[in-house]
């Protein structure tokens, strides 16, 4: 039975379907198979109230949780969906990853006294999985959706890592900018990884 995922993140901007943007740089990495620790960033401590941060840093770490939110949510698909043992112990290893920033992101916004959800908005944030492909995800199972995965997760990862190249560059928090570079150590890799294993299939 076809199943959907809600994009929960998503929906209390008000966005539906289509998605949210950030305009940002790209990147890219090597790896050997298996999933790589992630950078630890998650046991830092949140910012002083007298640290520097600007408007980069909120958008970015905003942003950040909601792109985040929808990489968890496909990795929960994975679980029960996929096939493949190397497609499910990735995903497991992108969700502990991914849920661990999160919680440092909204230690970082309640620093600042700002919110956890952006206040402004654009057409597109990079990467981000249109509602209707998610659709589709849940609603495939074994190989179909391992291929699925893998596609739409190494797109996602692009576009995380764009948004961190964006916050390196004009971000002025330092607890960020390690964020932002902990989120391409981690993901530059997993792409290479992922890429592999879809040549596999």
């Amino acid at each position: 039975m076809t199943m959907s995922i809600k994009r929960s993140c998503i929906l209390p901007l008000g966005v539906t379907g289509g998605a949210i943007v950030l305009l940002t740089g790209c990147g890219a990495g090597e790896l050997a198979s298996g999933a790589q620790p992630a950078a630890n960033v998650a046991g830092v401590a949140g910012p002083s109230p007298s640290a520097s941060f600007d408007d980069a840093d909120v958008m970015f770490t905003q942003m950040m949780i909601v792109h985040h939110q929808q990489a968890v949510d496909m990795a929960d698909l994975a679980t029960t969906r996929a096939s493949a043992t190397e497609v499910k112990e990735l995903a497991a290893a992108i969700k502990d990853e991914q849920q661990s920033q999160m919680k440092t992101m909204r230690g970082m916004l309640a620093g600042w006294g700002r919110a956890a959800t952006p206040s402004r908005m654009a057409e597109q944030m990079p990467g981000l999985v249109p509602q209707t492909e998610m659709d589709e995800l849940a609603a495939a199972e074994g190989p179909q959706f391992d291929r699925l995965f893998l596609q739409h997760m190494i797109a996602h990862h692009k576009g995380a890592i764009e948004m961190a190249r964006t916050e390196l560059a004009q971000g002025a928090d330092e607890q960020a900018k390690k964020l932002a570079d902990a989120i391409v150590a981690n993901q530059r890799p997993q792409i290479n990884q992922m890429q592999s294993i879809l040549k596999r299939l």
